[in-house]
């Protein structure tokens, strides 16, 4: 279920300043530049969780868009490649710093396996900082594929500590 009629849900993240931004700026900027690519976005509250695996790495800023509709999944993945990269992404160490983050978690319920693309992202029922926000703007989300409600994968999440963004 899609409260709010969201069909799309784009988790951002960002540990590292670009052109002078904050780390929550870059996630406000992404989103605003995703927005026009999307009906009705909305972002949720952005959060502050400490890096994974390694926590003396910077904390990052997360937040998730949601978006009644959008591009089809292939092409909102490339777009979202695209915003990173104009953003400063530079793809290297898994889970290093970096300027931003921009993973598709659900696109209309859809199932999807292929060499570019997994939907529902496979990991997002991992993380709270991917469903802390997303249930701010979905209280109802149910993960497709297994049906499992947000605040279920929520409360058994192995990776926890994100808190609302205060500074």
């Amino acid at each position: 279920m899609k409260a709010a009629g969201y069909q799309i849900f784009i988790a951002l993240g960002s540990s590292e300043r670009f052109g002078g931004l904050t780390p929550p700026e870059v996630v406000r900027a992404a989103a605003n530049e995703l927005g026009s690519a999307l009906q009705r976005a909305r972002l949720s509250p952005i959060y502050r969780s400490p890096a994974w695996p390694n926590p003396d790495d910077p904390a990052f800023a997360n937040a998730v868009l949601g978006a009644v509709a959008g591009p089809e999944p292939l092409a909102l993945l490339d777009l979202l490649q695209s915003v990173e990269g104009r953003f400063g992404r530079a793809r290297g160490v898994r889970n290093a710093p970096r300027t931003l983050d921009l993973d598709l978690i659900d696109h209309g319920g859809r199932e999807i396996a292929s060499d570019r693309l997994t939907l529902p992202h496979p990991r997002c029922g991992e993380r709270d900082f991917v469903l802390k926000p997303l249930l701010d703007l979905a209280p109802l989300w149910r993960r497709p594929g297994d049906s499992a409600y947000g605040a279920a994968l929520l409360a058994s999440a192995p990776i926890k500590g994100a808190e609302i963004w205060s500074a």
